[in-house]
């Protein structure tokens, strides 16, 4: 007895898509550069409590006349 295999052609397509997701991925990566550089090196970076800054009035004194 001869045994026969049926061969079924598959055909494998890619459609390519959009590249949405690599879109997403590389505005990820720019958003989280972004975020980093604004809170270690630019703007973010102030250490004010008071909510804002107030200037520094230097004391003078008067000499005392002499007698």
């Amino acid at each position: 007895m001869t045994e026969h295999h049926d061969r079924d052609t598959v055909v494998v397509t890619d459609s390519g898509g959009s590249g949405m997701g690599m879109i997403l991925g590389v505005l990820l990566v720019i958003a989280l550069l972004v975020a980093v550089w604004y809170f270690t090196l630019g703007p973010g970076t102030t250490r004010d409590s008071g909510g804002g800054t107030t200037p520094v009035v230097p004391s003078l004194e008067v000499p005392a006349a002499s007698a």
